[in-house]
């Protein structure tokens, strides 16, 4: 959340709106717009709804990270990613009344939508959450393995003089 905004914040200094800067040739351009609406520019206009929404998901990330995150850094640092994310573009929203959003990747005329590190940190955070669906389902579904702690073998803290099969 801290790199997103003193990134937007630098530049929207030293950049003009809708104006193309080519960074590494066609590939990677500084495009600064102002995104009122959603993800991937959908809902223009809603900037308000989107914060208000917000203030729902810090709430459910919370909730998530109390649940299952405490049992698995994978999950804590995918709830992370969202979190920032989230409040990056939220700062904006309230500030603004737009997201500010200015990297634009793409060849030619085939480019993907402008966007912004919190964009990239929402993306993230559903690719790790794939990640953990595919390799660690068990991260998801709460189940640790059992409620019972590990016991130790009643014959683990026998002595050498104890009792049993011995190899010659």
């Amino acid at each position: 959340m801290v790199s997103d905004q003193l990134l937007k914040q630098w530049i929207v200094a030293n950049y003009a709106p809708y104006r193309i800067y080519p960074v590494v040739g066609d590939w990677l351009r500084i495009d600064l717009i102002h995104n009122a609406g959603g993800l991937f520019g959908f809902f223009q206009g809603t900037a308000v709804v989107f914060a208000v929404v917000t203030v729902a998901v810090v709430g459910l990330i919370s909730w998530l990270q109390l649940r299952w995150g405490w049992r698995s850094w994978p999950i804590t640092l995918a709830l992370g990613l969202l979190l920032g994310g989230a409040l990056g573009n939220f700062i904006d929203r309230i500030r603004f009344g737009y997201v500010v959003d200015f990297a634009d990747i793409g060849i030619g005329t085939w480019r993907w939508y402008v966007f912004n590190i919190a964009d990239m940190a929402v993306t993230c955070f559903f690719l790790l959450l794939i990640a953990i669906w595919l390799f660690a389902p068990r991260l998801l579904s709460g189940d640790d393995g059992g409620d019972e702690p590990a016991t130790v073998p009643s014959d683990a803290g026998a002595s050498s003089d104890a009792k049993g099969p011995v190899a010659e």
